[in-house]
């Protein structure tokens, strides 16, 4: 059975604000799982800190970071700390896992798929790195990924949230005031730094996109929305 998954463009929007409408769309799911979706978005700079993760790993102080116009923020999905900013594509599907075999890890390694078979369109070769989450180009992380997954009302399947951040275009700069991820031994790359150009974020969304459907067997229908 192919499902048929919007795909939200919401451009620019806060990360609050973007938080909050993923709240939302998960009960919203939880109440109709035929209202799956998938936010595509660009926050301004932010530093997020997952579950398994502490201030430890971000290495500036809150002057420091009201100077770098970077805010910071704890929040309830897997892993550590990561950055947001322009230039960087990030994803939070709102999806019944259930339609994929209710398995977390699963979908953690499909979405990493849907990003190595993009990046393969643009002749950089992508893969994994055993025991670490997210997509990397040699020991360098060009896509992070952390999720969280929701139990529905009868308890039975997970509903996702959070998602992914692939690095297109970012200030790579801002990832050196943190921790990534809290891994000490890697490093970050991006799309612009590989290619040697600018990397329209409409192309990229596109692109990206085309490759969700094939991974996840989905029909895609695509919605701007000006927040």
């Amino acid at each position: 059975m192919v499902t048929t998954c919007k795909i939200i463009d919401l451009g620019k929007i806060e990360y609050g604000a973007a938080f909050e409408l993923q709240k939302q769309a998960v009960r919203e799911v939880m109440a109709d799982k035929s209202t799956t979706r998938v936010y595509l978005l660009e926050h301004p700079p932010v530093y997020t800190i997952g579950r398994a993760g502490g201030e430890h790993h971000v290495l500036v102080d809150e002057q420091q970071l009201k100077q770098l116009g970077i805010s910071l923020y704890e929040v309830d999905r897997g892993g550590d700390v990561t950055y947001h900013g322009p230039g960087q594509l990030v994803g939070y599907p709102i999806l019944p896992l259930a339609r994929w075999g209710n398995d977390v890890r699963r979908y953690i390694r499909m979405l990493e798929e849907v990003v190595i078979r993009f990046l393969r369109e643009y002749g950089i070769e992508s893969g994994r790195i055993e025991g670490l989450s997210g997509v990397w180009v040699g020991n360098e992380k060009i896509c992070a990924i952390g999720v969280k997954a929701s139990r529905d009302r009868a308890g039975k399947s997970f509903i996702t949230s959070h998602g992914f951040a692939l690095n297109v275009q970012p200030d790579l700069s801002h990832f050196t005031h943190i921790v990534p991820c809290g891994i000490v031994d890697k490093g970050v790359t991006s799309m612009q730094r590989l290619l040697g150009r600018e990397v329209p974020m409409d192309e990229v969304k596109r692109g990206w996109v085309r490759s969700f459907a094939e991974v996840f067997e989905v029909q895609c229908v695509w919605k701007r929305v000006a927040v």
